[in-house]
């Protein structure tokens, strides 16, 4: 499985002070030496955190993959497109949100999303669509002809020491995006404690995780940060 890590907090870090550090790229460059498989980035239309430059900087320095996130808003387009990583994913985006609180809306059908489908497909980059659990826009996903589906987490993360639904649910989701020819990946709110059983879904090839690797950079260093939690994903899959 491939662990991309989320380096937009770091930058969070960085703009609470409007200053150089800590920097997004040298944090990327640590993460991989410590076995990451891919970095990922969200290029917001308010620029909250990452920025143009920490993008640019990361198109040229990333030596795995870079995943660029980001929604429909024309001139992040024109950007990513420019630079063209190796993955974008299509995640919803609102300027009152705190983090993305939910997957893309695919029933209402938006016409700013297929052109951006178009666009990213003409530039060459693999796209994934940030969505919910279920089959019904997994289904929606695939006649959008997309090459992946990232599935949102976040009701798993804020529930899992209730019961199994919500994980019940992803394994289901994950069952039918395998199924319908989809690569399968997933994330939102994953931690070091809540991880591993998402980890050993046969059918998930990647994970996104962000806020909590960083929270636990800041007080051990990204290296042991990331090398804990790919341990903590391997064991989830050697042991299913």
């Amino acid at each position: 499985m491939r662990l991309y890590v989320n380096i937009d907090h770091v930058a969070t870090l960085r703009q609470a002070r409007r200053t150089d550090e800590p920097d997004p790229v040298a944090a990327a460059e640590l993460a991989e030496g410590a076995g990451a498989d891919g970095i990922t980035a969200h290029l917001r239309e308010d620029r909250r955190h990452v920025n143009d430059d920490d993008l640019e900087r990361l198109a040229r320095g990333v030596r795995t993959v870079l995943n660029a996130e980001l929604a429909t808003a024309s001139d992040v387009l024109d950007t990513v497109c420019r630079l063209r990583p190796y993955q974008a994913t299509l995640v919803p985006e609102r300027r009152e949100e705190i983090t993305t609180e939910g997957g893309l809306a695919l029933s209402r059908d938006d016409p700013a999303l297929p052109r951006a489908l178009e666009r990213l497909n003409a530039a060459g980059i693999r796209v994934s669509l940030f969505i919910d659990p279920d089959r019904a826009t997994v289904d929606q996903a695939r006649r959008l002809g997309v090459a992946a589906v990232e599935l949102h987490t976040g009701k798993y993360a804020h529930s899992w020491r209730a019961g199994a639904a919500a994980i019940d649910e992803l394994r289901a989701a994950a069952r039918h995006a395998k199924a319908a020819g989809l690569a399968v990946h997933a994330g939102h709110g994953l931690t070091y404690l809540n991880v591993q059983p998402v980890a050993a879904i046969p059918e998930l090839e990647e994970l996104n995780i962000g806020h909590s690797i960083v929270s636990r950079a800041v007080l051990t260093g990204m290296t042991e940060a990331v090398r804990t939690m790919r341990g903590l994903i391997d064991a989830a899959r050697r042991a299913r």
